[in-house]
């Protein structure tokens, strides 16, 4: 599926202007394109570089949490050791726990082991905490490195970049630039040292996303449960899944049963009861006949709406049709709340996928509509590695509660189905965001 971004609002999308063609309806889509391009790689960039900052909190902990466990294991030779171990073995757990949160709070959950053991013997053969040990030794090297560098490189390209605002304020002397070399006494000097900036800055803007990857990488591997853990909290997570896509499964039919029930069933039988009026009217008043089939016939159309209605209840035939931009497009241009959309996802998910795609972004969209007072609306799909990563962004009021007896619930019990993982941050004030991790299947 080719990306595709739009945008849209009120009740339905309206008429668009000939943009023109030629070089001007050329260069308008390119500048549009490189538009998005920048947008993407500043909302990325800015990501991993708190990303990289939130890891300097972690990271600051573990370089101290190593030099505890070096100064615990070099004095139990004498004994001192053995009574600090317990509690340098809970800190680590318990920093390998705030670990396991942050990096959740950027990407997908890190599923935790069975809490692992603070006694020193136990903790010698528990494989957790040797994983747990390895991921503090690479944590607090090159983690807090990379952290340091997210908190010092926003700092050097603000300071570089706009030198010759106060160059002029510096003591003489001075040294210029934030490397340490050079001093400014014209303002050719100091235009230099703007350009020095701009390479911050585009560092920034090419290896930041990068640099958060090898952060959070170690912790990703050594802090998940490994293969060889215990599999009953796994088990009951999916029979807890199993039994929430059953229930779904239920509620959906009975939906499907009373639409049927008390929509198309009843045009049908008004329709029936119109037909039979009339072949007995047909004789004696044939105009009379004439206006009962008029209303049976509207009746029979009412009767076919409502059945697509309900069909596309089930499965949207535009998935099929147009796939999964074009489907969110459609949600988009019917939703009450200017929407923007921005699919790339290069290859087509399952179909029970995608329709769960599309009912968790409609649901989302009234929501918005309905509760949040938003004023703009951002959708987004990316399909990555086998994933299909959803997003729905609203600039409302926020204070969402999954737990509310909202539309929320029924969005929950969806994505468990397919075995996702659903995030909620939707703070008082705003904005809300709900995102969605998906496997695409096949």
């Amino acid at each position: 599926m080719a990306a595709s971004t739009s945008e849209a609002g009120g009740a339905a999308a309206g008429p668009r202007e000939d943009s023109g063609s030629g070089e001007n309806g050329e260069t308008a889509e390119n500048r549009e394109s490189f538009k998005d391009i920048a947008l993407r790689t500043l909302s990325a960039a800015g990501r991993a570089i708190a990303q990289l900052v939130s890891g300097f909190n972690t990271g600051l902990p573990a370089v101290l949490l190593l030099l505890w466990l070096a100064l615990t294991a070099a004095t139990s030779l004498v004994g001192v050791g053995l009574l600090m171990a317990p509690a340098s073995l809970r800190a680590l757990h318990a920093l390998a726990g705030r670990e396991r949160d942050r990096l959740a709070r950027f990407g997908p959950e890190v599923a935790a082991p069975d809490p692992p053991p603070t006694r020193l013997r136990a903790a010698l053969v528990d494989t957790t905490t040797r994983r747990e040990l390895a991921w503090l030794v690479r944590h607090s090297t090159t983690g807090a490195l990379l952290g340091l560098l997210g908190v010092l490189l926003p700092i050097l390209a603000v300071r570089d970049t706009a030198f010759p605002l106060y160059w002029r304020l510096m003591p003489e002397g001075a040294t210029a630039t934030s490397v340490g070399v050079g001093n400014a006494h014209t303002w050719a000097d100091a235009l230099g040292v703007t350009l020095l900036g701009v390479g911050w800055i585009a560092i920034i803007l090419g290896l930041a996303p990068g640099m958060a990857r090898l952060q959070a990488g170690p912790g990703r591997r050594l802090l998940s449960a490994g293969p060889d853990a215990d599999l009953s909290l796994r088990v009951a997570e999916l029979t807890a899944t199993r039994a929430a896509a059953l229930d779904a499964h239920a509620t959906e039919l009975r939906r499907i049963e009373r639409s049927l029930h008390d929509g198309a069933q009843n045009r049908l039988v008004s329709v029936a009861v119109l037909i039979g009026a009339s072949r007995r009217m047909v004789a004696r008043d044939p105009a009379g006949a004439d206006e009962l089939l008029e209303r049976a016939q509207s009746a029979a159309e009412q009767a076919l709406a409502e059945l697509r209605t309900v069909a596309r209840g089930i499965l949207p035939p535009v998935l099929a049709d147009r796939g999964l931009a074009g489907a969110l497009s459609g949600l988009a241009a019917n939703c009450a709340v200017p929407c923007r959309v921005d699919v790339d996802v290069p290859e087509r998910c399952a179909a029970s996928v995608e329709a769960t795609a599309y009912f968790v972004v409609a649901e989302a969209l009234t929501n918005i509509a309905k509760h949040s007072g938003a004023q703009h609306a951002v959708v987004t799909a990316r399909g990555s590695a086998g994933r299909l990563l959803l997003s729905i962004e609203d600039d409302g009021h926020g204070g969402a509660d999954e737990h509310a007896g909202s539309g929320l619930t029924g969005i929950h019990r969806r994505i468990a189905a397919h075995d996702g993982t659903l995030t909620l941050n939707s703070p008082p004030g705003g904005p809300t965001v709900l995102k969605m991790d998906l496997p695409c299947g096949a």
